[in-house]
């Protein structure tokens, strides 16, 4: 979040990724399906000052919930691609002519299930609807394991971040 704003980075151009992210979690919650914001979209509303150009989700890949990101992608005129299939389980969720790239995960790095995530994870009210945002040392751990030099690069801001906001809570309690 900058000034207020979630911002997408695309070279040059910010842009206000607000609006893009409310049709999303309108979405999830029309099409019923339960995820998780992880990743840099993520920190950043914890107030971790890193961008993003795309917003990452865990979920569960039951046949229920295949189904309900049909509908999800559906909803927001987009398609799903499976860009690294059969080595993966992601699933892409794009709409070019939006900008949006949503990426759904069974698995991350450093997070043990979908269950332990979620309840470390807090719900919160955006736009109307019910979104659920990763703790912020679970995007931490995360990053770490996943050890890919993208993530390693924000590590020191994300660390940063989160010390600065348990200090913050410390003195408020």
């Amino acid at each position: 979040m900058l000034n207020g704003r979630w911002l997408l980075d695309w070279g040059d151009n910010n842009m206000d990724a607000r609006p893009l992210l409310d049709s999303v979690v309108a979405a999830l919650a029309e099409a019923r399906l339960e995820a998780i914001l992880i990743g840099n979209a993520a920190a950043a509303m914890q107030g971790a000052p890193v961008t993003t150009v795309d917003f990452d989700f865990m979920f569960r890949p039951t046949p229920v919930n295949l189904a309900k990101l049909k509908k999800f992608a559906k909803r927001l005129d987009a398609v799903i691609l499976r860009p690294y299939y059969p080595m993966s389980q992601l699933y892409r969720v794009m709409n070019d002519d939006r900008g949006l790239q949503a990426d759904f995960m069974p698995a991350i790095h450093g997070v043990k299930s979908f269950n332990s995530l979620r309840s470390r994870a807090e719900k919160i009210d955006f736009g109307g609807h019910a979104l659920w945002i990763a703790n912020l040392a679970d995007i931490i751990a995360s990053k770490r394991a996943a050890a890919r030099p993208r993530d390693k690069a924000v590590l020191e801001i994300l660390e940063k971040t989160l010390r600065e906001k348990l200090k913050s809570s410390s003195e408020q309690a």
